[in-house]
């Protein structure tokens, strides 16, 4: 069964340099974990910032593409998990259906964000996700459902509680190297 989630945050795991995206159960209290490349992080980000620039980025054309052609992006799933890799569908809805479209999770999320479309998970990714608070005022921290990197050790926390200038402040002063090397 797939359930409605939102983007929590968006942080950078201490232990590989990785960013993470964190899902959170709209109508609850479960998470999900995704590591992600630091491009899609990027344009993540910049979505949840709410920065504009004067020429599409990749994701905005994807958007446009859609649109333009007579469709629209209706949601994004995030159906399972396989040798810690998840996987994701567009679901475009045209005027002959619905159309799945392969893609990862963390270009379909940033997708998602931008058409503000509805980003859905299968329960049993958020099932897998044990909760583990790490002090008081910072909230719970996922483990991840197989061996890896402990989302406990992700910092830099960019999401709730941030506001927009925060956020733009931060992504203006990253630098490449901040996100690390990144090896799918």
């Amino acid at each position: 069964m797939l359930v409605e989630v939102k983007v929590q945050s968006l942080g950078l795991d201490r232990s590989t340099n990785s960013p993470v995206v964190v899902l959170r159960e709209q109508e609850g209290e479960r998470l999900l974990p995704i590591w992600i490349g630091a491009t899609e992080a990027r344009a993540i980000a910049i979505q949840m910032a709410g920065m504009k620039f004067g020429r599409p980025l990749t994701h905005d054309l994807l958007v446009s593409l859609v649109d333009r052609v007579g469709g629209t992006l209706d949601r994004i799933e995030i159906p399972r998990i396989e040798k810690n890799t998840y996987f994701a569908s567009l679901v475009i809805r045209t005027d002959a259906g619905e159309v799945h479209v392969d893609a990862r999770p963390s270009d379909s999320i940033a997708v998602a964000l931008r058409a503000d479309a509805r980003i859905l998970a299968d329960e049993s990714l958020l099932d897998l996700v044990d909760l583990e608070v790490e002090g008081e005022g910072e909230g719970p921290q996922p483990k991840p459902p197989s061996a890896g990197p402990s989302p406990s050790d992700v910092e830099r926390e960019v999401g709730e509680g941030m506001s927009s200038e925060d956020l733009e402040s931060y992504l203006r002063g990253l630098d490449p190297e901040d996100f690390g090397r990144f090896s799918p």
